[in-house]
């Protein structure tokens, strides 16, 4: 069982928001990179899920659910300073475990793969500009 750094402040949730998105069919998964640039530090991670989803234990056991996957995977797909905001949907607190799971994972493949790409520079406009 691996402990994680919690994101708590509603200025870090809108921070990740407002930055890339990827979204499953049982999650939504929110990343941004950490203010922080000083020292390496851990991902951090937050959970949300809205009052659309349903009455207050079906929020908790999405939450639950959520954590739950996250401290399975967050040592091997967890990139270090990025905070991670996991959203619940509509069937996350009753959908099979194994097919959050995998929706999570990837997710995390997926987010993690937008922030390390390098955006390419198009050879072909700079040359006709040369021109």
């Amino acid at each position: 069982m691996s402990n994680f750094p919690i994101i708590k402040k509603r200025k870090d949730f809108l921070r990740a928001a407002k930055a890339e998105t990827v979204i499953f069919h049982n999650v939504l998964l929110q990343a941004a990179h950490t203010l922080s640039a000083t020292e390496s530090q851990p991902a951090r991670i937050g959970f949300t899920a809205t009052k659309r989803l349903g009455k207050a234990h079906i929020r908790n056991r999405t939450k639950r659910r959520l954590r739950a996957v996250v401290r399975d995977i967050y040592e091997k797909y967890a990139m270090p300073d990025t905070d991670y905001v996991l959203v619940g949907r509509y069937d996350t607190h009753c959908c099979p475990f194994e097919n959050l799971r995998s929706d999570i994972i990837r997710a995390f493949k997926k987010i993690n793969k937008a922030f390390t790409e390098v955006p390419e520079v198009n050879d072909e406009k700079t040359a006709d500009c040369a021109d």
